[in-house]
Order: structure tokens, then C-alpha cells, then sequence
């Protein structure tokens, strides 16, 4: 197999068809501000500051959006922030609890991913606005709780979000209204914009997937995941998989009925390996997805665009 372009190459002559618009340097400023999103490791307690709305997310994808648009305004901690952290098996410590008793605004996801995060609400029992973006959406426990993968599921985070950080602080409700005019216009320019082109260039082109991590993904990039839905959910709850499922999917990858195989390379079970080194084998590209964000510290937009880039340039050789 010829070896894959680097991604940069392929989307220089593709983004030479359709650049996205200039980002604007005052635009750059407003966004970058003082948003930062902070681990729970060690914090403790959060200080507390005339002005400044004290934010706790159970995971740091959600964390990273609240950041970018509280800005100065707001001071977020980030529970789950280590890249090799399970989200679903996270086992919250004493600082975890004392930092959120802290917080005027909690974040969580809910659907049933991260029930340790209701545990210590619950046990916490103080009054703050809970944000949970599984019931905001509609998707409830035994659902796909891989809601940070749904475009727009994020644009409803955000705007929620904004509205509980007003509420926290009416003083500054015009100063987060304009960083979440600014997040969506500019912060999130090249995620929507290479989504956009992947969903323009390859709409309808069969994928395979590890498990439900990716289902939203690719019904907003209009791609067809054929892998089993009952396979999908089995990894990703851990139960165990079927032997049709395993025929089906083995079938698929050697008659190169995918395209790609999409792979969370944080829940890596026997049944994935064998299939991702049989893709490899075949020649079918596989391209890597998480859970959480990777580097640690990155931006939730930094995150998912290096992971569409990844995706669009193997779709991309797909053609060759």
C-alpha cells in the first residue's frame, strides 16, 4: 500500500478549493481572553472572586468550551483531565468533592456516563446550578452518551451554558453573550468547516467503527456505519460480542466494504485488535478517536479538528 500523504498535504489542495474566511485578530483576542480549564487533581477548594462564576466539569471536553467562554468571568475545573483517565470507571476523591462544593455552576454529562458525577452532587447537597447535558439534549441513561460528538448537541451545550453563567453573573451577561457569539463564529470555524467538507466530499461512503463513540460523528458527517449497532454497543458498555457481529465485521474488512475503520484507542478490547490489525492488513486506513482530550490541555476544538483532519485525509486516499 502507498504510503498515506501527510495530513497537511491533503488539506492544503483541499482547503485551496474552499479556504474558510479570515479570523479576525480582534476576534482572536476576545476568544483567547483568560479562559482556562483547570484538572481537579490536588485543587481543593476555588477561590472565590468578586466577578467570577466558579465552574466544576466532570470531564474536560465540556470543561474546555465553559473556559473559552466564561474568559476572565469565569474559573472552571476540569475533573476528568488525564488523557488516560476512564471516564466511566472514575473513582472521585476527597479534593474532587470539596471543589465541587465550591462551584456555582456543575457540569456533567449524564446519559449514564458519568453516574460518580450525580453521586457526588447528591452527597454534596448544596444549591448551584447543575448542568447536565444528557437530559438538555433528551438522551437518557442507556442511550449513546457520546454526546460531546454531536455538533449539535455542542451548539446546545454552549448556548445553555452561556445562560447559566449569566445567571451566576448578571453583571457580565453582555461579556458572555459576546464570547459565545465569538466561541461559535470563530473558536469553532475549522471544526465546522472540515466537517463541512468531509460531509460535502463523502457523504453516503461506508465506515467501520471499534464502537458507539463515533455513531453521532458520522451521522453529522452524513457517513454510513455499517458496522453492527449491537457490536458497537457491546465495546462500548463491555459486554460481551456475538459471534454474527464478529462474522459480519470480519467479512467487511476483508472484502474492503469500509473505507476506514474508526478506532477508540481508549477502550481497545481481543475483538477490536484482531480487527484493527486485519484493517491494517488489508489496507483499509484506521484512524484514531478518544474519549477525552488529547494532548491533555488541548482545546475541545483543537481536539475534534485534528481528528477530522485525520479522518478527512484517509478518506481522501481512499480515492487514490
Amino acid at each position: 500500500m502507498p504510503p498515506v500523504p501527510p495530513p497537511s498535504a491533503v488539506r492544503a489542495a483541499r482547503r485551496s478549493r474552499s479556504a474558510p474566511a479570515l479570523v479576525t485578530a480582534v476576534s482572536l483576542v476576545l476568544l483567547c481572553g483568560c479562559a482556562t480549564s483547570l484538572p481537579a487533581g490536588g485543587e481543593g477548594a476555588l477561590a472565590h472572586t468578586a466577578g467570577v462564576v466558579r465552574v466544576v466539569a466532570a470531564e474536560d471536553f465540556w470543561g474546555s468550551i465553559a473556559a473559552q467562554i466564561g474568559g476572565a468571568h469565569a474559573r472552571v475545573v476540569s475533573i476528568i483531565a488525564n488523557p488516560e483517565t476512564d471516564p466511566h470507571a472514575y473513582e472521585p476523591t476527597a479534593a474532587d468533592a470539596r471543589t465541587l462544593a465550591d462551584a456555582q455552576v456543575a457540569v456533567l454529562n449524564g446519559a449514564g456516563y458519568d453516574p460518580w458525577m450525580q453521586h457526588l452532587l447528591a452527597a454534596d447537597g448544596g444549591t448551584r446550578t447543575v448542568l447536565d447535558v444528557g437530559d438538555l439534549v433528551g438522551v437518557a441513561p442507556g442511550g449513546n452518551p457520546h454526546l460531546w460528538y454531536d455538533p449539535g448537541f455542542v451548539a446546545r451545550y454552549a448556548d445553555a451554558l452561556t445562560v447559566d453563567l449569566q445567571r451566576a453573573d448578571p453583571a457580565d451577561r453582555a461579556y458572555f453573550a459576546a464570547r459565545r457569539a465569538a466561541y461559535g463564529r470563530v473558536g469553532l470555524a475549522g471544526y465546522h468547516a472540515e466537517s463541512a467538507r468531509i460531509r460535502a466530499d463523502f457523504a453516503g461512503t461506508p465506515v467501520g467503527a471499534s464502537e458507539s463513540i463515533v455513531v453521532y460523528l458520522c451521522r453529522a458527517l452524513g457517513l454510513d456505519l455499517v458496522t453492527p449497532p449491537s457490536f458497537l454497543r457491546a465495546i462500548s458498555e463491555g459486554t460481551d460480542v456475538s459471534a454474527a457481529d464478529t462474522a459480519t465485521i470480519d467479512r467487511q474488512i476483508a472484502r474492503r466494504a469500509i473505507a476506514v475503520y474508526l478506532e477508540n484507542t481508549q477502550n481497545v478490547t481481543p475483538d477490536v485488535q484482531a480487527q484493527v490489525t486485519a484493517a491494517r492488513a488489508t489496507g483499509i486506513p484506521v484512524v484514531p478517536v478518544t474519549e477525552t482530550l488529547q494532548p491533555a490541555g488541548a482545546s475541545f476544538q483543537a481536539w475534534q479538528t485534528s481528528q477530522l483532519d485525520a479522518l478527512d485525509t484517509a478518506l481522501e486516499h481512499t480515492r487514490g
